[in-house]
């Protein structure tokens, strides 16, 4: 595959992975690689690479004799997720605590302190610097293996991680909290410390999209 057709399927990949982090495609929708091709104006063929590729990671759903849909999550899913994280992310703040916090990690932190310290907080720019501390903090083990793991793991709770219309935004002010408690301990070298409070921060996250999914189910599955 020469390198025009390499970075086509790139860029479908992306653009179709996007469209369904932000609901332009919902959950459960059908998948047209046709109409995804006029859309965006890509070929056919790297479409239908990152349809496939999406599936695989867990983002579509391949349902035989009837097509490709948007996946729905459900709450057992919800809770796999939190499983795998628990163990992914406690190694992970370890890890980065037995280094200490990187530029990158201060760097983060500074922008959580900065939200943490609006009045008002708007949900996807919070929810975007979360993310980018996690990234920040699986970068800190040092660990290229680890690293990957993390971003697998991502496509696969892509849609659980999605702005959500109705946002509690005591929870989202908590969450900030929560992240600078993790960043405090992997600054100050405290391993056990940095795992109890990403742990603490994982479970009071799955408790919110729990509530969220009961509330308003289209919002998450």
């Amino acid at each position: 595959m020469n390198h025009d057709n390499l970075k086509e399927r790139d860029t479908a990949y992306t653009q179709v992975r996007e469209l369904i982090l932000t609901r332009q495609l919902a959950p459960g929708a059908a998948i047209s690689e046709r109409g995804l091709s006029e859309q965006l104006g890509l070929g056919r063929t790297p479409v239908r690479e990152a349809v496939k590729t999406l599936a695989q990671e867990g983002l579509l759903e391949a349902i035989p004799a009837r097509g490709t849909f948007v996946r729905q999550l459900t709450m057992q899913d919800l809770r796999e997720i939190h499983e795998v994280r628990l163990g992914l992310e406690g190694i992970a703040a370890v890890l980065a605590a037995q280094h200490g916090a990187t530029a990158a990690l201060q760097a983060s932190a500074r922008e959580l302190q900065a939200l943490a310290a609006q009045d008002t907080l708007d949900v996807l720019p919070t929810q975007q610097a979360g993310w980018r501390f996690h990234e920040a903090m699986f970068d800190a083990t040092g660990n290229p293996r680890l690293v990957a793991l993390y971003h697998q793991l991502r496509a696969q709770s892509g849609l659980a991680l999605q702005q959500v219309d109705d946002y509690d935004a005591e929870r989202l002010r908590l969450a900030l909290r929560e992240h600078l408690d993790i960043y405090d301990a992997i600054a100050a070298r405290e391993p056990e410390r940095a795992q109890r409070c990403i742990w603490n921060h994982l479970t009071q996250a799955l408790q919110g999209r729990l509530q969220l999914l009961v509330r308003q189910p289209v919002a998450l599955v």
